[in-house]
């Protein structure tokens, strides 16, 4: 089945269907399908930032927030 023929044959069931719930996830489905996750909107540079920030983390490289605002006031 091509393309055209699956889009006809879902839009005759949106038709078809009395049911608000079925409506409404198909609505939600497609305003999850156009929203943009932010991570795609990140430079390879920033992204490799954020890495590099969790593995710090989890290899327990971190500042205490006291600390470090301490030496900086």
């Amino acid at each position: 089945m091509n393309i055209q023929s699956e889009k006809l044959e879902i839009m005759k069931l949106i038709l078809e269907t009395n049911n608000p719930r079925i409506l409404e996830s198909i609505k939600k489905l497609f305003n999850k399908s156009t929203k943009v996750d932010f991570w795609e909107t990140l430079t390879q540079e920033q992204k490799d930032d954020i890495q590099q920030g969790i593995m710090d983390i989890e290899n327990g490289d971190v500042v205490d927030y006291d600390d470090f605002m301490e030496k900086h006031r």
